[in-house]
């Protein structure tokens, strides 16, 4: 029986399922994003997870590292892409200084991801000295993955991106980790930026489910950011290898919207109406039905008046 490849609506994915797959050998396919909009498509798609990570301070605000994201925009925006994900397990990133100054502060705002974000899980980036914490946030009833190997969030003390595991006491360090957290309660594992060989010692020390991000194919899931994956970032890791180039069509729609504007073809009266046009895709979605059917009415009827006045001044 297939756990999850399907991509027609169905159960949402849990962590049992997720589990179930890892154990079955079936690879499960995550995406970090950031919005509704993006988040239902990639659910339509079938992606299984999707992480709200605090990698928005690049790709969405602009910065340089991902220190500078707000906690308050990381429940906003984990709030939006579970609104859009109806069936993809939703995990939340906790950014910089959510949780390292004081376990109370950490288990409160793991615990406002999921009850304000409505994620399904929470990731810290964290090592063996932090299992006390994942101990008591599992406690508490809070899914943990915990996020090893390289850990952006340690970038300053590093002097930037680096591959961890390189040398035998850094992969040592790197598997005792992952058993540590494991012990502690972390449901799953998310490990970053270390050789193939690395992922592999860490499967056979552990029991659940490990996400990989530039670390090999012998990890259960595979993550990275939507971004660069369709090819809307300047800069794209070397372990990716995007399915799009989006970024140059988005530029091109761009210039053909300017042309026309400069021209005045904006496309007369089709753009005074609420209808939408069905979107030409593999989804058969266009138009969405109103959840106030009476409402939307009470509009066209409204905006038709306003046209039928435009025509008879």
């Amino acid at each position: 029986m297939s756990t999850g490849h399907d991509t027609g609506r169905g159960p949402r994915m849990t962590i049992r399922r997720l589990r179930a797959m890892a154990d079955e050998g079936e690879r499960f396919a995550c995406l970090a994003c950031y919005d509704f909009t993006t988040a239902r498509w990639l659910d339509r798609a079938g992606v299984h997870l999707l992480l709200v990570g605090d990698s928005a301070a690049n790709v969405v605000l602009g910065y340089d590292t991902t220190h500078p994201m707000p906690f308050e925009l990381t429940v906003w925006l984990t709030a939006a892409v579970r609104r859009g994900a109806e069936r993809a397990h939703v995990m939340a990133d906790m950014p910089f200084m959510s949780y390292q100054a004081d376990d109370a502060e950490a288990l409160r705002n793991a615990g406002r991801l999921l009850s304000e974000g409505r994620a399904d899980s929470v990731k810290l980036e964290v090592d063996a000295s932090h299992a006390p914490l994942v101990q008591k946030m599992t406690r508490a009833g809070i899914p943990v993955c915990a996020h090893i190997g390289t850990r952006p969030q340690q970038w300053a003390l590093s002097g930037g991106p680096t591959v961890s595991g390189r040398r035998r006491v850094e992969a040592d360090r790197i598997v005792e980790d992952a058993v540590a957290l494991e012990q502690a309660g972390a449901v799953m594992l998310l490990i970053e930026a270390v050789p193939p060989e690395v992922s592999e010692r860490v499967i056979a020390a552990t029991g659940v489910p490990l996400i990989g991000i530039g670390a090999g194919d012998a990890c259960h899931g595979q993550i990275l950011v939507v971004n660069d994956l369709v090819g809307l970032s300047d800069w794209i890791p070397r372990f990716v290898e995007p399915v799009a180039d989006l970024g140059p069509r988005l530029e091109e729609a761009g210039r053909e919207w300017v042309r026309r504007v400069a021209e005045g073809r904006i496309g007369g009266r089709a753009y005074t109406s609420l209808e939408s046009t069905p979107l030409e895709s593999g989804s058969g979605r266009g138009h969405q039905p109103s959840e106030n059917p009476e409402k939307e009415e009470s509009v066209r009827v409204v905006m038709s008046e306003h046209q039928e006045a435009d025509r008879n001044p």
